[in-house]
């Protein structure tokens, strides 16, 4: 169902939309505590062990605790508002131009849409295309879900027009570049593997098995979410360090905190300070999202889209009847 299929033309570009909106939203709401743990061990400088004195998160058990303790049970859903706009639009231009690229592809070249190269090209655009329309609120989301007590932003009202009038328009597009870098590989290889463990699923699997479909486009899906995020992971972590540019006075009762210059400076002073695994801080948790997040996604898409057919089959049967 993922992509154009000739032989199953069921679900038209809105309808697609309009999938990806619904499966955004739902697993929003169930991966956000896992988001916020992501974010702040990306952002901590102090290396991530209990045998550093001045380090805040050790693990993530332990820093569960603190921040329930610290801030009570609504932390895990910081910047929910920003980042549920952001699950939302993402989802909706993510599968729109996904299934019109695959479409494409069919009918201008030689490829078959449902070829795994051909979706990784095409789930690399099309997470391109919704990532420079979802930027701003990606920016907001992080800052919302890096803050601690007392709280920088009131509303998101009040974040926009702070952000604005103090650091200026472009400030929505901190941490552009290596989102842009990051997530053509990231989602290319999400829609890729996904594709390939599904072809594999039926191959592996007896036609008298294949009545869990649901549970395989889950399972299919979380294996992909891991794969291309342990890949891709080194550039999400310098996005977040970008992204809360500007921002330190709000982070100093986290630890440390640093100015970068840009992308290769932000790079350096990484290598530099924390060596080559401080581009792997928060993998853990990093990895149960992309598992959760990808999987949920790939599910729910897959069924709003089976919902979606089977209401139009029932209208266009009642018509017939009629």
């Amino acid at each position: 169902m993922v992509g154009y299929d000739p032989k199953a033309k069921c679900v038209s570009t809105v309808e697609a939309a309009a999938a990806g909106s619904a499966s955004g939203l739902v697993t929003r709401v169930l991966v956000s505590p896992l988001d916020v743990l992501k974010i702040r061990f990306q952002l901590q400088i102090e290396q991530l062990s209990s045998r550093n004195p001045g380090a805040k998160y050790h693990g993530i058990l332990q820093a569960v605790q603190r921040i329930f303790q610290e801030e009570g049970l609504v932390a895990f859903w910081k910047g929910h508002v920003p980042a549920q706009f952001l699950s939302v639009g993402y989802g909706a231009v993510q599968f729109m131009a996904f299934e019109s690229l695959t479409k494409l592809v069919h009918h201008v070249t030689s490829y078959s849409a449902r070829d795994s190269f051909v979706h990784f090209v095409c789930g690399g655009l099309a997470a391109c295309t919704a990532t420079v329309a979802v930027q701003p609120v990606d920016t907001l989301r992080t800052r919302f879900a890096a803050q601690g007590e007392p709280k920088i932003y009131r509303s998101l009202r009040h974040a926009v027009v702070t952000m604005y009038q103090t650091e200026g328009p472009l400030t929505f597009y901190r941490g552009l570049t290596p989102t842009v870098v990051a997530i053509f590989p990231y989602a290319g290889l999400q829609f890729s593997f996904y594709n390939i463990l599904q072809q594999f699923s039926e191959w592996v699997i007896p036609a008298e098995g294949k009545k869990g479909g649901n549970v395989k486009n889950l399972v299919c899906g979380s294996c992909a979410g891991i794969i291309s995020k342990t890949l891709t992971y080194p550039l999400d972590v310098v996005k977040k360090r970008l992204q809360v540019g500007g921002f330190e006075h709000a982070r100093a009762a986290f630890g440390q905190v640093r100015v970068y210059r840009g992308l290769l400076d932000c790079i350096r002073q990484m290598m530099r300070e924390e060596g080559p695994g401080g581009f792997f801080k928060g993998l853990s948790p990093s990895l149960l999202k992309a598992a959760f997040s990808t999987g949920l996604v790939f599910f729910w898409y897959e069924l709003f889209c089976s919902l979606l057919c089977a209401a139009k089959n029932t209208e266009s049967a009642a018509r017939k009847e009629g």
